[in-house]
């Protein structure tokens, strides 16, 4: 198997105005999504490696959440708080041999991060899924799963 990265969007999150960046926590609508995040994955059967997650509190909140389903605890890592590259992307990846990785961060890394591996555009919604399988330093979108999409898999395969 090729190595896999999965990118789990931080779920939403209180307003920018209401306190500083790093410290803005989930909304329950953000804690919903993060959980039914982590539920269809597990339902999926999808095993990971490592879970890497932005130190902000929103990230770091929905990497719990969503872990919580996945049986893996959680390692921050600065790379994720802003800025996220391609090349991080393959760090944090490459580490774990042909294995699959879980990282929880932020626009517009993920989206941009996504494009300089496969060429895609995709829109990234909060609570959103991609998995890039990574081969030879390029790679190929797997999936793409919208909140909405996430909660129904959840839902409909009873891990919720």
């Amino acid at each position: 198997m090729a190595p896999q990265l999965w990118l789990l969007r931080h779920g939403e999150a209180v307003p920018h105005e209401s306190k500083p960046d790093d410290e803005r926590e989930l909304t329950p609508s953000g804690r919903r999504q993060a959980e039914a995040g982590g539920a269809a994955l597990a339902a999926l059967n999808v095993e990971f490696a490592a879970c890497y997650t932005s130190p902000k509190v929103r990230a770091v909140e929905t990497a719990r959440l969503a872990c919580e389903h996945l049986n893996i605890d959680t390692v921050r890592a600065a790379s994720l708080a802003g800025g996220f590259s391609r090349e991080d992307a393959l760090e944090l990846l490459l580490a774990h041999g042909d294995a699959r990785v879980l990282v929880v961060g932020h626009e517009p890394d993920f989206s941009q991060v996504v494009h300089d591996l496969t060429g895609a555009r995709v829109d990234f919604k909060k609570g959103g899924v991609a998995a890039v399988r990574v081969e030879r330093g390029s790679g190929e979108l797997l999936v793409l799963l919208r909140p909405k999409e996430i909660e129904t898999l959840a839902m409909a395969l009873g891990r919720r």
